[in-house]
């Protein structure tokens, strides 16, 4: 354990009161000892170091130690000094009641809320032997070297340009220069370094676009089924969430259009190269045609192309803001692509919309962490990245085909899906609410855990599904998890025998 910096006691101290100073010491460190200030364990000050802290004698806290250790509070560790002790007593002895401090508010804490419009955010962080996440890469398939050469090139480039202090909150220029460079390339959007926002990953993104984008009272779209910390970082920034409807090919931009007309809609946060949940792609000509209507109405409109790398059947679709720079706040993520821990995110938008971005930033967070975003860049401009994304990507699309196998075998017709053209996860349907019903409320006892399926659709919506990653489960994991994902099915799920009929699951 290590020792504290410092106790402070002085301002228990009086000697003006009635009180011997030596007895305020014990009752000072009895409630520090208490609230859990002095954990178990905790070495105190020498009784010289503490003397000389509150300017008494040392032979005052000599007697309050002394004191302390027979009532049972303290004990001595021979010559390595005086610590808490592990076995405190149970009652606090009757001593006089110790006069609080004119800044201690315990007994008036504010009571601390949620944000009024916000629900609880899903979240599947528990203790689980096996996840199914919302579509995270397998972290394992980085090269633990490529990564640590990476980090060793950018510490030597940081400490040669003086570039670990305070710098740019838009960003290290070298990777803001590198992203820019491959969204031209790559994705057709024409871009520079004053183009470029760093962000602590995609969800940083969306909520510093929410506060330059949307005041208390406005209106912003999402889609029917949606990725919830978006909504509610919209909500966090005062806005009213409406969610625009979905079919079978993503979505309804004629609603949209009805919304508008209703509404005063000040932007629109969807996913159109992979929509959170469902994984389909948005057809050209519906991207096209709500640029018109958003053109037509005045929005903005914040596109999240998270996981724009990973697609398996042709070439994915150039993003929306390829088409209307100005009009659109570009959002992705090296998280995918990379791993999640690494925190890199990124805006593409006009250079004045950057700029209000980076005021946020200054604000929230001053900036971000330059060691790791040169390594990003590092991993980018040496070829790292490319060589990694083409060996994942077919990785990916082996698991992608095993596991839609895998549902087949385990659910056969109860559930409903197509095997995605691209992203790291599926969207599962079930035909009979109550299987669905019993999986949830038998996955814990499985030890399998997933998003709640009421957790994706926006009030008034109700459509309920599973979206299961599968990229970060290897081969045998996969069988697991798909297994138990069955057990907690019960007797829900009914299966055919050999003769065809129909048996209890």
């Amino acid at each position: 354990m290590l020792r504290p910096w410092k106790i402070s006691l002085a301002e228990r101290v009086d000697r003006g009161r009635d009180i011997p100073v030596y007895q305020q010491i014990v009752q000072a460190l009895i409630h520090d000892i208490q609230r859990g200030r002095l954990a178990p364990g905790t070495f105190l000050p020498s009784s010289r170091e503490l003397a000389a802290t509150l300017g008494v004698n040392r032979k005052t806290i000599v007697l309050a130690y002394d004191d302390l250790i027979a009532q049972g509070w303290l004990a001595s560790d021979g010559t390595r000094g005086t610590i808490v002790s592990d076995s405190l007593p149970e009652l606090a002895p009757q001593l006089l009641p110790i006069r609080q401090s004119d800044t201690d508010y315990e007994a008036a804490s504010p009571e601390f809320k949620i944000h009024p419009a916000a629900d609880p955010l899903p979240a599947f962080v528990e203790n689980a032997d096996l996840t199914f996440d919302d579509g995270a890469p397998d972290s394992r398939l980085l090269s633990p070297d490529v990564l640590s050469r990476a980090y060793r090139t950018a510490l030597r480039q940081a400490a040669r340009g003086n570039w670990l202090g305070y710098g740019d909150p838009r960003g290290s220029p070298l990777l803001r220069e590198t992203i820019a460079n491959m969204l031209t390339a790559h994705r057709g959007l024409v871009t520079s370094a004053d183009n470029i926002c760093i962000t602590r990953g995609s969800q940083a993104a969306i909520f510093l676009a929410a506060r330059i984008l949307v005041r208390p009272g406005e209106t912003v779209l999402v889609e029917a089924l949606s990725y919830s910390p978006a909504w509610q970082a919209f909500r966090a920034a005062g806005a009213e969430v409406v969610g625009a409807g979905l079919d079978d090919n993503g979505l309804d931009v004629e609603d949209v259009e009805r919304l508008c007309r209703r509404h005063r809609v000040r932007a629109l946060y969807l996913t159109p190269h992979h929509q959170f949940p469902t994984t389909v792609s948005l057809p050209p000509e519906r991207r096209l045609r709500l640029l018109d209507v958003a053109s037509q109405f005045g929005f903005a409109i914040i596109e999240d192309d998270y996981d724009h790398e990973f697609h398996f059947e042709q070439q994915p679709l150039l993003p929306m803001a390829t088409y209307a720079p100005r009009r659109t706040v570009y959002i992705g993520s090296m998280s995918k692509l990379l791993v999640p821990g690494l925190r890199i995110g990124y805006i593409a938008a006009a250079p004045d919309v950057i700029r209000l971005l980076a005021n946020e930033t200054v604000v929230i967070d001053r900036q971000g962490n330059v060691p790791t975003e040169l390594a990003v860049a590092e991993l980018i401009q040496s070829g790292e990245l490319h060589r990694h994304a083409r060996k994942a990507l077919q990785i990916y699309l082996g698991r992608r085909n095993a596991f839609a196998q895998l549902l087949r075998d385990n659910f056969g017709e109860a559930v409903h899906f197509k095997v995605p053209a691209g992203g790291l996860s599926f969207w599962i349907t079930f035909g009979d609410a109550c299987i669905l019903d019993a999986i949830e409320n038998g996955a814990r006892n499985a030890n399998v855990r997933f998003l709640p399926s009421r957790s994706f659709a926006i009030a008034p919506y109700e459509q309920r599904g599973l979206r299961l990653g599968y990229a970060s489960l290897n081969a045998a994991e996969a069988t697991e998890a798909v297994r138990r994902l069955r057990q907690s099915a019960g007797g829900a799920i009914r299966a055919k025998n050999a003769k065809g009929e129909l048996v209890a699951g």
